[in-house]
């Protein structure tokens, strides 16, 4: 294993941002003397048959980093494939079927092992845990953040601006996505530019819940 600013600089090289480089130091110090892979998390949503272009950047990302040594943690979101990211929505998004929610994900576990080492891959389906929550855990989900917070996104503030109706399922979405970072005890989440929110969001709620 390389050494850990080594690490750093690899992991670095084409990232549009790192929040923040001295934790992720840390971790990989940490790493290195206990000789312990970091998790690194990727949620993918099943809600095309396929992947694309900007999963296959960070999937890429995800290789050198298993190269490195880490372990990759692939969440296919069956569960919050069937609510839909808001994520640069102007309106609701229809909610998928069971079907297409089976059937794209089956798709996506293929193709992610064009890229990954399926040596160093977990593949898990977040059904496993957010299917088992209760409402109690769900009030206490959403305890860990308020309206204000989630209108900071762009594109909640847009729609609230132009009167476009959200559904309270989609303020959920972020805390469900976050929920997966604790399920998996994630080091580090990847993403695109677009997740930012919900990627801070996980980290905030990994935070609450020690």
């Amino acid at each position: 294993m390389l050494k850990p600013q080594e690490q750093l600089k690899i992991i670095l090289k084409g990232v549009h941002q790192c929040v923040n480089e001295e934790e992720l130091l840390a971790k990989l110090e940490r790493s290195y003397r206990e000789n312990k892979p970091l998790i690194i998390k990727l949620g993918l949503d099943p809600s095309a048959p396929d992947i694309h272009l900007g999963h296959t950047v960070v999937l890429r990302k995800i290789k050198q980093m298993q190269d490195l040594g880490h372990i990759a943690n692939i969440i296919i979101g069956d569960f919050t494939g069937k609510i839909g990211d808001p994520t640069g929505r102007s309106k609701v998004r229809a909610a998928l079927t069971d079907e297409q929610v089976r059937e794209n994900a089956a798709t996506y576990c293929q193709q992610i092992f064009k890229v990954l080492d399926k040596e160093k891959t977990v593949v898990r389906f977040n059904s496993e845990w957010l299917s088992k929550l209760v409402f109690e855990d769900v009030v206490r989900l959403a305890a860990v953040s308020t309206v204000a917070r989630m209108l900071e996104r762009d594109d909640f503030q847009n729609s609230y601006k132009n009167g476009v109706p959200i559904g309270i399922h989609e303020f959920l979405y972020p805390l469900m996505q976050a929920y997966d970072s604790i399920e998996l005890k994630a080091d580090i989440e990847l993403g695109g530019t677009d997740q930012t929110f919900n990627i801070l969001m996980g980290r905030t709620l990994q935070k609450a819940w020690g």
